[in-house]
């Protein structure tokens, strides 16, 4: 069983390369009215191919690469659309700017990206299908809380699945469960060879022994977190333990992954705060000239190790002095709803980076007074500070209700779930993706 396919993803990359290809040939095709000859077709070939890196490069970081999980797949049209709308823009840049090949494809172009949008769009809403046609194990779902039952409705109700859980058990009623007839009478009628089942719930001892048994009946055991984490990308909550952290999340420092991160943050942070320095006298004329406040806004947060670190924004509120860091009178300013939509307000947070207080990728720092709400009412919360905290992480990428300045305990429940699954699977290769994507999300200005 492969709930989390990466040979999926290769096939949906070759599946891409060929279907670009093809719209090239087509576009000669057209353009000609003949069939390209084989010197037509390679002069063509080689900035186009050139292109075609930065273009998967542009559907890696719209997530067309990912797991197609129900959310992504009615959402795939747009992405696509808007993937090659950047895709469009990049060609025409390309071959204006360089004019290194000798060819300025004009007609070629349009027909190009007409082409190509139609055939992609084809290829990821059918083809996705058909190379997830697999045959259908069926299986059986033991666990308990809410994430059994959003796993049980995305794996039903997702085609990309090799799984179907034909039955759930919850072991929160385990004292009344028939094992003969709820799992042993359908394992054997229904030709089950799949029980994915919450090891760590101690409800689960009673049925141990029985579940043993069916080994021999070529029944496979599947660890029901595992399934939920490669599916969501999320650690779920109600599912660890504190076995689980001494199993899975360690202080000890990975010198390789530390040497490189920090080196990105000196290297981003320099670049990019040197660069920016450009829009420093805009920003402050701006913020003086609506309300003559102050130009930055400092606060404390809780860093590593819940060291206090202070973090500096250009101000986008009205002036507070709210000892908890909570504004609760204070509005946004005319300025600062640009400045925050912009990301620009966010720009001074670089030399905290710089300076080693914060990383570009790590969850989020928060208000001391809300963490010690938070450390009283969710279990583990603090374990998020075992790392040091940054200006993106992968909580600000895949929550869709993130909690903002007032206490919200559902919503950061679940952006712990996202901050643990970071600071168990943490590498450099992570925080490539991360920046990538958060690059997305500031070009989209669809918020962190």
């Amino acid at each position: 069983m492969t709930v989390s396919n990466k040979k999926e993803a290769f096939l949906l990359f070759l599946g891409d390369v060929f279907f670009f290809l093809l719209a090239l040939w087509l576009t000669l095709f057209m353009r000609y009215g003949a069939v390209p000859s084989v010197e037509v077709f390679y002069d063509h070939i080689i900035p186009f191919g050139i292109l075609f890196i930065f273009w998967f490069i542009v559907f890696f970081i719209a997530g067309l690469y990912e797991k197609h999980t129900l959310i992504l797949k009615g959402r795939i049209p747009t992405i696509i659309f808007n993937s090659q709308i950047i895709n469009s823009c990049i060609a025409v840049l390309f071959f204006y700017l360089i004019p290194f090949f000798g060819i300025a494809p004009k007609t070629n172009l349009v027909i190009y990206i007409i082409l190509s949008f139609v055939l992609m769009l084809g290829w990821r809403i059918y083809g996705s299908s058909i190379i997830s046609i697999r045959n259908k194990q069926k299986a059986i779902l033991i666990g308990s809380g809410e994430e059994m039952h959003e796993l049980k409705e995305e794996v039903n109700n997702n085609s990309r699945y090799d799984l179907h859980f034909i039955s759930s058990i919850d072991l929160n009623d385990i004292e009344g469960l028939d094992f003969q007839e709820e799992i042993l009478k359908r394992v054997y009628s229904e030709g089950v060879h799949v029980i994915a089942v919450d090891l760590r719930n101690d409800k689960v001892d009673p049925i141990l022994p029985n579940l043993y048994n069916l080994i021999f009946s070529k029944v496979r055991f599947v660890d029901m977190y595992r399934i939920y984490e490669d599916i969501f990308d999320r650690i779920p909550l109600s599912l660890v333990k504190y076995n689980w952290f001494l199993e899975n999340i360690s202080a000890s420092a990975n010198k390789t992954h530390d040497v490189l991160k920090r080196a990105m943050d000196i290297v981003v942070s320099v670049l990019v705060g040197a660069c920016s320095l450009v829009v420093y006298p805009f920003v402050i004329l701006a913020i003086k000239l609506e309300d003559g406040g102050p130009i930055f806004f400092t606060q404390d947060r809780i860093g590593q190790n819940n060291k206090i670190v202070k973090t500096m924004k250009f101000r986008s509120m009205t002036p507070h002095n709210e000892k908890d860091g909570i504004a609760k009178t204070a509005e946004v300013t005319k300025t600062g709803l640009f400045l925050r939509k912009t990301r620009i307000d966010e720009l001074p947070q670089l030399w905290s980076v710089l300076s080693g207080d914060l990383s570009l990728i790590g969850p989020r720092p928060e208000i001391p007074k809300l963490v010690k709400l938070y450390e009283k009412e969710i279990p583990y919360y603090n374990i998020r500070h075992l790392i040091k905290p940054g200006l993106s992480g992968w909580a600000q990428l895949y929550q869709r209700t993130p909690p903002k300045w007032t206490a919200s305990f559902d919503e950061t429940k679940i952006k712990l779930s996202y901050d643990l699954y970071y600071i168990k699977n943490r590498s450099f290769m992570l925080d490539v993706k991360i920046v990538l994507k958060t690059l997305k999300t500031l070009l989209s200005q669809s918020g962190i």
